[in-house]
């Protein structure tokens, strides 16, 4: 049976007895004998039980549940529901998962589900998808339901026409307050959730915005085009989504409409799109750090995770094996001197870790744009001045240390002199690397680590050893 999936929860305490309160105990962890009565339900084929749990619970808490049940269960469950099955739970889980479940099923059950979705979500659901699935699908669609699925998806990966929904409210500009409250009374079909309304003309160009809480505080006579916000920040179908979330956090926006190339309305992003970039960045950025695919997931098999590692393992070796051919050129001096062989590791290991602190920050600023060239030059001399400090620092523990355990005098002096220069090379391995592979549009957070830990490995053996034979003329 899975294990317990840690979850934030929020908000008020659900009331005793509903599925949610069943569902999860005090720390907010799935309980083991709720996934166990649900798995007995579908093995049972219980569908009015299976169905009244799926309607209670939020599509998180579905998704939840949903990766804690085993593989064979995950189906069934769906095709039990039926219609009340909210498809938008498959966004909540491990693309893995999400794609095993939608092969299984009928592609008209997925139709179906995706019919009740916004676009944005629907989008989400399909694009893990190959081709010829999407095509399978899509087909089962309403003719205007597809068209604009097809466009959508026609968007680069990782676009902001990716993120958008393309369900809005737009209206002529030369409507009053009145109308367009009224538009939005009489019209079912509008969005589950909007922030605000946009102005368009007959082509769809955009006009300008108005929000919510400024269109219900003027009077029902007042034209619209005197609230419109023309200058409205607002967001282009081919910009990267990142630098969509970069702007929403900036300028502390909920929703930006996206335009086209011609500068018509096709879509909206709201905050919610963007929290789910935000941590999908994040993530992708933590996992390259440590030189793992940013499509990892936990539901992988061994299989796909060992080869997805294996090439940069493969370079790590290939970049060990040049800084072990450093010790190579001083085999004579660590047969006669065993203390060089016992302490050259602590110098290179405290050079790596200075250059990953380095490294880490460095990413971060380049991801975030706050290092660029107008302020690069002062970044990098800071941080060779904080290895200089923090070398000196070291220099001084590591050189007692070292005289104190082999009892050998002008030990401390070599080794504190090397660890002065290993992380002063560390702290500008750590920044100038990201920033090369920043420059030749490679990124960072894949290749940096490597790169970076050869160079404190070569520097820290090379000048820890190389001093050791000039201080004692060893031959």
């Amino acid at each position: 049976m899975a294990e317990d999936i840690d979850v934030a929860t929020a908000g008020a305490r659900p009331a005793a007895g509903s599925a949610l309160d069943q569902m999860r105990d005090e720390d907010g962890q799935i309980r083991h004998e709720f996934v166990e009565e649900i798995t007995r339900a579908i093995q049972a084929a219980d569908a009015p039980r299976l169905r009244e749990v799926v309607a209670e619970l939020h599509e998180a808490d579905l998704g939840d549940l949903i990766g804690a049940l085993e593989p064979d269960d995950r189906v069934q469950l769906v095709e039990l529901t039926g219609t009340d099955f909210d498809f938008s739970a498959l966004n909540e889980v491990d693309d893995t998962v999400r794609e095993e479940i939608l092969e299984e099923l009928e592609p008209e059950t997925v139709a179906e589900g995706v019919r009740e979705l916004e676009s944005d979500d629907a989008v989400e659901l399909l694009e893990g998808l190959d081709e010829e699935d999407q095509e399978e699908i899509l087909e089962k669609l309403p003719p205007s339901e597809r068209d604009a699925l097809e466009r959508s998806l026609l968007y680069p990966e990782n676009s902001a026409g990716r993120r958008m929904q393309s369900e809005f409210i737009a209206v002529p500009p030369d409507w009053t307050v009145g109308q367009a409250i009224d538009y939005m009374r009489d019209t079912p079909d509008l969005p589950e959730r909007f922030y605000e309304i946009y102005a368009v003309d007959a082509d769809q160009h955009w006009q300008g915005a108005v929000s919510l809480d400024t269109l219900l505080r003027a009077r029902r006579p007042v034209p619209l085009a005197d609230l419109i916000e023309e200058d409205r920040r607002r967001v282009s179908v081919l910009d990267d989504q990142e630098e969509v979330a970069r702007m929403f956090g900036k300028y502390n926006l909920v929703a930006a409409p996206v335009v086209d190339t011609t500068n018509r309305l096709v879509g909206v992003i709201t905050i919610d799109d963007v929290v789910d970039v935000i941590e999908e960045e994040a993530d992708e950025d933590l996992k390259a750090l440590g030189g793992v695919t940013s499509d990892e997931e936990l539901s992988d098999t061994v299989w796909t995770i060992a080869r997805a590692r294996f090439n940069w393992l493969l370079v790590n070796l290939a970049t060990a094996f040049l800084a072990s051919s450093v010790l190579g050129l001083f085999e004579g001096q660590l047969e006669k001197m065993v203390a060089l062989a016992v302490l050259a590791p602590i110098v290179a290991s405290q050079g790596g870790n200075a250059a990953t602190q380095t490294m880490t920050v460095a990413v971060r600023a380049l991801a975030t744009r706050e290092l660029h060239s107008n302020n690069a030059l002062r970044v990098v001399l800071r941080e060779a001045m904080v290895g200089l400090v923090n070398g000196l620092a070291f220099a001084v523990i590591t050189g007692v240390a070292a005289v104190a355990w082999f009892k050998i005098p002008g030990l401390g002096i070599v080794i504190g002199l090397a660890i002065v220069c290993n992380l002063i090379a560390g702290a500008l391995g750590g920044i100038l690397i990201p920033m090369a592979l920043e420059r030749v549009r490679a990124d960072p957070a894949v290749a940096s680590g490597t790169f970076v830990t050869t160079i404190t490995d070569v520097v820290g053996f090379f000048s820890f050893l190389g001093i050791a034979t000039l201080w004692f003329g060893l031959k």
